[in-house]
């Protein structure tokens, strides 16, 4: 999330709003984006909701969620969708911005 928080004015500039997903509890999660000053949206996601609906893998052999980068348009209209094979498995910024220039 480094590569975000640093990548995060590029993003702002292009009028893209960051949205990150994630297995824990909402208190959790405060902690998390304070402890790291992480200046986009943090969704807390306990129930999977979100997990579900894009069909996003948990793996409890690799550590549980596995990443997913789902780029949305402003009608909401899923455009790119990568699911990481790892916790490694993630595209660089740079290939999302390059992404939504094209759209």
């Amino acid at each position: 999330m480094a590569q975000l928080r640093d990548t995060h004015p590029e993003f702002v500039k292009r009028d893209i709003e960051v949205v990150v997903v994630g297995p824990e509890n909402a208190r959790a999660f405060a902690r998390y984006w304070k402890d790291h000053s992480l200046p986009f949206i943090g969704l807390p996601d306990p129930a999977h909701t979100v997990l579900k609906r894009y069909g996003q893998e948990v793996n409890l052999f690799k550590l549980g969620r596995m990443p997913a980068q789902v780029l949305i348009d402003k009608a909401g209209m899923a455009r790119f969708v990568h699911y990481g094979h790892s916790m490694q498995d993630i595209p660089e910024p740079a290939e999302i911005l390059a992404l939504a220039e094209e759209l």
